[in-house]
Parts: structure tokens; sequence; C-alpha cells
């Protein structure tokens, strides 16, 4: 009975037992089910997430190194050849040190960061680098804490540990993680923290990198308890690395903590800086390239900008601004290189932090008798010689309507010399009716003066005298075709641009002929003596010879230099907000040979110091005799009547077609354009000012010359 009653006892107990096995078995093979499920709906990710292969783009000088700018993520992937093994080896030793052995997941410290979820308990993790990776790479993965997001990134881990290499997995991480101080990727943070390239740096300095991995913000700039936390946190890298047999224990016995660099400061988009950005972003745009390409696709843009030749530029301007200057006088300056077209400085405005309008390149005001550079060239390329003669005496007639000189002087005959050196208004009329004023546009336009900016003046009698709107960089454009001896190349702010694959595109700087070596040479010489006697002294440079215009217009409203030696060519402009005259305290209204030529000549001697003197060719269709003495006019009054153009266009709408200064500094709506001139007369030019800094009267011929010219009136 005994024996009976033991064996009857047994079959519960094997019941319960064999029901507790299919249990387990049915739950274990749910979970396989499950697992396998999970496995096959859980796929790798085929995108990335932006920002964590975005890379920002860098915006150099024209040297290619100083930098200029940085836009977006401060990151530049390189490739896992190019970091030092001990600095692998650091990040290994820190965050996952059997990443070589395991499958991409650890167990334990899967469980234990389930485990927190579950209880909302803070648990140190211990997710691998495999899984780091997945989690801040791929798309489809919150930073959520939850179960099924843990899940997700541990079957996308094991996918990746199956299908990629260790050394894929390291390489993207290491370019991918976070390091403090604004730098994603261990390249980045090489420059953050130790101003070298990743490939230079050192074993302890690496162990740094793979420590702040950890808290990066803390220690990006670690001082006190922060600091002490940060040496035992690299002390630990370190012996890490001992234990993974990276180093050798007498060599980590020798490491030092390193030394941290200062972190730079985000570079300033004030001042200039601003500017130039702003015009690098707008070429990159024309280019074809997006905003997005230039915030993610790690490009390297080498710019046309000399450092020293922009701080040049500003220091020429606030240096001869006297002060008291109004705050609605503007000045604009641009430099252009004739032989390729870079613009290697400008004069943008006070600070870009101000206003954002640019002096140099926003800004179209009237060119006034700057302009008459471009009826000088298209007279030339007409096959009309320096000697020919034009009316020189005030007023002259068109339609009726009286077209004066500046201060109503009269000039007798005059050749294309003398009218070019003293600005005489009715001869470059008198010309524009003679070769056509179509040809005169064609000239402005093929020295790259935009034709939408011509189309509503070229008609008008006045057009030779600039009442069309042009900024300083087209001014600065247009006048390099001299320099260069009637090759014109565009205007451009960039030089290459090399994207992220290391391809470059450079900048075509290939120019074309717009004009004869001749008319070239020709123009230059009559040029040259606007500056040496004529209404550009202010300008002279005491070492090399100087070509230019000064140019006024109605009222100096917008007043002028536009001048170039061979190797620089530099327009400088000033005007008003609200297209008042230009005045300044203790000046009074100026004249483009007054301040705009002394602030042409400040910069341009700063810009050619140490450069070689290279002279102009010579004229090819002058001849001084026929400049030495006085011609009077074979009649004492000129006009053209009926059928000819009228003498102004008035303006199709309040804009005026490309003129446009900025908008006023109390935050309203910009001015209206400055108005053609007044009842025919033409911009006049302007008294070089012996009374004011830098001026020098014109030195008119001792044996002849016109006799009733009033000194420097034009």
């Amino acid at each position: 009975m005994g024996i009976g009653r033991k064996f009857a006892g047994l079959w519960p107990r094997r019941r319960f037992l064999r029901i507790a096995l299919i249990g387990v078995g049915v739950a274990a093979m749910a979970v396989i089910g499950g697992f396998a499920v999970i496995w096959v709906l859980t796929p790798i990710p085929d995108t990335t997430q932006e920002s964590a292969t975005a890379q920002g783009s860098v915006i150099y000088y024209r040297d290619g190194k100083t930098v200029l700018a940085n836009r977006g993520v401060d990151r530049k992937a390189v490739p896992l050849s190019e970091v030092p093994k001990a600095v692998r080896e650091a990040v290994i030793a820190a965050e996952n040190r059997t990443f070589y052995q395991d499958q991409g997941v650890s167990l334990s410290g899967t469980a234990r960061a389930m485990w927190s979820t579950l209880t909302g308990n803070q648990i140190q993790g211990g997710s691998t680098i495999t899984q780091q990776l997945v989690r801040n790479y791929y798309s489809g993965l919150s930073q959520e804490r939850s179960i099924g997001r843990k899940l997700k990134e541990i079957m996308i881990s094991l996918k990746v540990d199956r299908s990629k290499s260790k050394d894929w997995v390291l390489e993207q991480y290491l370019n991918t993680i976070y390091f403090g101080r604004g730098a994603h990727g261990i390249q980045a943070a090489a420059q953050a923290y130790f101003r070298v390239d990743v490939g230079k740096l050192t074993p302890a300095q690496g162990a740094y990198l793979a420590a702040v991995i950890q808290q990066p913000s803390n220690f990006a700039n670690p001082t006190g308890a922060m600091l002490t936390a940060a040496q035992a946190r690299w002390k630990s890298v370190v012996d890490g690395m001992v234990k993974i047999d990276a180093v050798t224990a007498g060599e980590a016995a020798q490491m030092t903590f390193p030394e941290l660099k200062k972190q730079k400061k985000p570079l300033s988009l004030s001042g200039q800086n601003g500017y130039m950005l702003a015009q690098v972003v707008n070429e990159l745009n024309r280019m074809g390239y997006t905003d997005e390409n230039i915030f993610q696709d790690g490009l390297k843009v080498t710019t046309t900008f000399d450092k020293k030749l922009m701080a040049a530029a500003s220091a020429a301007v606030s240096d001869v601004l006297p002060e008291g200057t109004p705050k609605k006088v503007r000045a604009g300056l641009a430099a252009v290189d004739p032989d390729n077209g870079e613009v290697v400085a400008f004069y943008g405005g006070r600070d870009y932090a101000q206003s954002e309008w640019n002096s140099a390149f926003d800004a179209k005001v009237q060119a006034g008798s700057t302009f008459k550079a471009y009826a000088l060239a298209a007279a030339l390329q007409d096959g009309k010689p320096l000697t020919d003669r034009y009316y020189g005496n005030s007023p002259m007639y068109v339609n009726g309507a009286s077209i004066p000189n500046s201060g109503g002087s009269s000039y007798g005959s005059v050749n294309l010399v003398q009218a070019t050196q003293y600005s005489v208004n009715t001869a470059f009329v008198d010309l524009g009716q003679q070769i056509g004023l179509d040809k005169i546009a064609a000239a402005a336009e093929a020295a790259g003066i935009p034709a939408a900016q011509l189309a509503q003046h070229r008609k008008a009698a006045t057009f030779p005298l600039g009442v069309a709107s042009v900024s300083a960089v087209q001014q600065a454009g247009a006048y390099a075709t001299f320099a260069s001896g009637g090759v014109h190349h565009d205007p451009h702010v960039i030089r290459s641009v090399t994207d992220a694959s290391g391809k470059t595109r450079k900048t075509d700087t290939t120019g074309r002929r717009v004009f004869t070596e001749d008319t070239a040479a020709d123009a230059t010489f009559a040029m040259e003596q606007v500056v040496t006697a004529g209404t550009g002294t202010g300008a002279r440079l005491y070492d090399r010879p100087v070509a230019g215009k000064t140019g006024t217009t109605d009222a100096s409203a917008a007043v002028w230099f536009n001048g170039y030696v061979p190797q620089l060519s530099v327009a400088v402009d000033m005007f008003r907000d609200d297209n008042l005259p230009v005045t300044i305290p203790g000046y009074g209204e100026l004249y483009g040979g007054t301040l705009p030529a002394q602030i042409w000549k400040a910069f341009m001697t700063a810009a050619m110091e140490g450069k070689p003197v290279k002279e102009f060719p010579d004229p090819v269709t002058y001849y001084r005799w026929d400049n030495d003495y006085y011609r009077p006019t074979d009649d004492d009054e000129r006009s053209y009547e009926s059928g000819d153009p009228s003498p102004d266009p008035s303006p199709t709408s309040p804009g005026d077609d490309g003129n446009s200064p900025p908008p006023s500094d109390d935050g309203g709506g910009g001015p209206e354009a400055t108005p053609p001139p007044s009842e025919g007369g033409g911009p006049g030019d302007e008294p070089p000012g012996d009374d004011q800094p830098d001026q020098q009267p014109p030195d008119l011929p001792t044996d002849g010359g016109p006799p009733d010219v009033p000194v420097g009136t034009r």
C-alpha cells in the first residue's frame, strides 16, 4: 500500500512537469517565431538621417587656406585609413572593447537598457558601437525610450553586423558621432580640440576624444570639478587601451593629459564678412548649387576675395570719410582683376549685421560722367580717331531742349582727349548724335553693363552722359575691359568648388574680346589725362600711371570715381539712401573728384604696395600737335531737330528701371530712383576742390588748351 501510494503521488508531479515542459516549449517557439517575424519585418533602412551624413561647406579666401565662413554641420568625413590605429583603439576601449568579437549587440547591455526603460531608472547602458551607429545613422529610428524601438535597434544591429564589415561600421561611427564644440565626426573634433587633422592625433589626444563621446557637452571645455572628471575618464580610457593591448603599460604610463586648444568663437558675419558670404551663396545658387547642397554636401568653396585687400577697402572708406558723415550717405567700392574678372575686394557697407544691403553689388545709381568712357569706346570702335573734334560749347540743343556743360562753360571745338579730360557734356551729346546712341549702348553692353539697365534710357540724347543706373562691381568690371586691352571677363566671386568626393569645378575665366586693342589703348590714353591734368587729379598715384573717369549726377545725388592700373580696376561711388544730394559737413555737395577719388587713391595705394609698375600702351590715333592749340567751333550754336531722340526719358516707374539705392535706415521703403537730368542738362563733372585734402588743380597746357574753361568745373 505504501508503495502504491508512492507511485500514485508521482503521477501528478509528472503531469505538471510535462505540462510545464510543453509550456516552455510553446513559449520558446513563440519567442523564436516572434523573433523570426520581427527579423523579417525589420530590414536595414535604405536611407540615412540627414544630420548623420550632412557635411557643412567651408568657404575660404582666395588662398584656399584661410577660412571665411562655415555653412551647415561642422563635419568632414574621412576614410578609416586616415585615422591613426591608436585613435581607433582608444574609441573601442572607451565604448565597446569586444567590438571586433561581438555580433553587433551586447545582451547584458541591452538587458540593462530594457530594464531601465521598464522601470524608468537611469542605469548605465551598454550599447555597442554598432548599436550606437544604427541609432544615430539610419532613418526610421527615433530617440524615444521604448521596448519597440530597442528591439528594432537590436534587429538592425544584428543585420548590419552580418552584412557590413567591422571596419565599415567603425568608419561610419567615427564620422557620425558628436564630440562637442559643434564638431561632428573625428576630423572636425581633431581640429576643434587640437587644431590638427585627424592623421596627426597622438594616442593621448585620441584617448581624450574617445573620453568626450560619453559627455560631449561637459567635457568640451572642462574646468574645476568637471576637469577632474574629464581627467578621470581619460585615465579610464588609457587603462582600457592597455587591457585590449592597444598600448603597453609602459607606454600608458608615459602618456600625459593633453592640452586642449581654446575653443574658437563662431565666425562672425558682422562687418564685411556677411556681405562676402551673401555674395558667395548667391553665386553658388546661380551655378546650380541649392541651399541644401551648401549646408549638407561638404563643399570646399574658394572665393576670389583677398583678405588683406578686403581690409584695405574698409580702411580706405573709414579713413577718408570724415567724422560726422551722415548715416544716410553710403559708399561702395569694388576691385576687379582685369586678367580674369575676379572680384578681389569690395566694400559693401558699414556692417552687414546692421544692413544687408550691399553698396557694391546691390545698389545701382546713375553712372554720371563715368558712362562717357563707353561713349568714347563706341566712337573709337566706329573708326573715329582721338583727334576727331566735337562741339564743346554750352549749351547745345536737341529737339529744342537745352543741354549745358557743367557751370555753363564753353570749350570750342574739342577732340576726344579734351572732351574726356574735361568731361565736356555737349561734346559727348554731339558724339552720340553723330555715331548713333545704339552704338554707345552696344559698347556699354560689351563692357558688361546689362542691357536691361540701359533699355529705358538708350534713346535719350543725354544717354552718353550717364542717366542709366549701374553698380560699383559692374563699373569695375567694365573698366577692367580697358585695362585688359579690350578683353572682357565677367566679374565673379568664386574661384573653385570642390565636392566631398574631391572633384573640383573651376570657374571659367576665359575672356571675350569686345574692343580692339587700339580702342582700349586710345580710351586708356584719354582717361589718363583725366587723372594727370583733368577732373580726377585727386586719384593720382605717385609711382605709376592711372587711367580713370570722374562722375557726378545732377545735384550730386551720386558721385563716382572709376579708375585702373594695368593690374587692377576699381570703382568707388557715394550716394544717399533718399537720393538727396550727397553732402558732408565741411565739404558741402560732393563731386567725383573729391572723396570718391580719395577713397580710390587710398585703396589703390595699399593694393599696389610692393607690386611692379606697369605701363599702359601708347595711343594709336592721337598726335600731340593736335592737342596743342585751341580751336573755336565752326558755328556758335549747334542743335539737332525733330526726328532725333528726345534729350531725356521719363522714368517708367518710381523705381526707374535698375536704379536701386538701399532701403532707408529708418525702416521705411526704398527711395525713388534718381531722376534723369532736369531740363535736358547732362550730369556735370566737378571741380577738383583745391580746398579739399589730396586735391590738386588740373595742369592745363601752358601753350594752349581751351582758354575760357574755368579750372576743374567738369
